[in-house]
């Protein structure tokens, strides 16, 4: 059905306007807001000892939880396409959890299982403290994040199939030579689709690690922590949206390098 040039005006407008409402604004208002006082002064707020600090226990959870990602995401994924085993429906579900779970109750959930009087509270006994610690926020971190390499990779090998790797185990390559040279070049573009979008939701993940985290400045406090910790317990309005612009800075990069990742894999 072709519509009149009226409604379709009509339909862009309404999009346009949902849009800037509900996006733009916003964060025309935190820019504003943060860069108000001039360039210096969120410069000065983004580097305080407390907001270092945050930006590196941000970065450390990053670099745990994506190698951790990937190695789980990619052996999944070929699992899934390439294998026939009994509970494959049960493990596609387990990947998508995420998804339909809110991050609070996987917080509340690890808790129950390593707080103190959980399943795993042992732990604490013999000095290793999960919740309220670094090791409980990269879980958290790890169970919002599990399905992106997963998702991104599997089809890409239902696209592939597995002709070349079978040509290539026919010709006396083992299964680690045919990974390295067959697979991997071929899964590449999802791949690193799947840990960029993993970078992402790992840099701005809030509920599920509010509740691991004891949101202590310079022990266990991340940027989207700092954020709520100056707007709500410190009434540091100017510096949550100082710590704010820096997540939207990095997010808009995120966004610009899956643009650039998904014109090349269109190529």
């Amino acid at each position: 059905m072709k519509l009149a040039p009226w409604a379709r005006l009509s339909l862009r407008t309404v999009a346009l306007t949902y849009l800037f409402v509900l996006l733009l604004l916003p964060l025309l208002i935190i820019l504003w807001r943060t860069f108000g006082d001039g360039l210096g002064a969120f410069i000065d707020s983004i580097s305080t000892p407390a907001a270092i600090s945050a930006f590196q226990l941000s970065m450390i959870i990053v670099v745990i939880v994506v190698p951790l990602n990937v190695v789980f995401g990619v052996v999944t994924a070929i699992a899934l396409v390439r294998g026939k085993f009994p509970g494959r429906t049960l493990v596609q579900g387990i990947v998508d959890l995420p998804f339909a779970v809110s991050p609070v109750v996987v917080g509340v959930a690890l808790i129950l299982l390593w707080g103190a009087g959980g399943w795993f509270g042992g732990l604490e006994d013999l000095g290793l403290r999960v919740i309220f610690n670094l090791p409980g926020m990269v879980i958290a971190t790890i169970f919002v994040t599990l399905p992106f390499v997963v998702r991104e990779v599997e089809p890409v090998l239902h696209e592939i199939g597995d002709d070349q790797e079978q040509a290539a185990a026919t010709l006396g390559a083992s299964k680690w030579q045919t990974f390295w040279l067959i697979t991997l070049p071929a899964i590449r573009w999802g791949l690193t689709y799947g840990v960029v979008l993993t970078v992402a939701r790992a840099l701005g993940e809030f509920g599920a690690v509010i509740m691991v985290s004891s949101a202590l400045p310079g022990k266990s406090l991340t940027l989207t922590l700092l954020v709520q910790s100056r707007y709500i317990n410190d009434h540091n309005t100017f510096g949550a949206y100082s710590a704010a612009t820096l997540l939207m800075g990095i997010a808009v990069l995120t966004l610009l390098l899956m643009s650039l990742l998904e014109r090349k894999r269109a190529k």
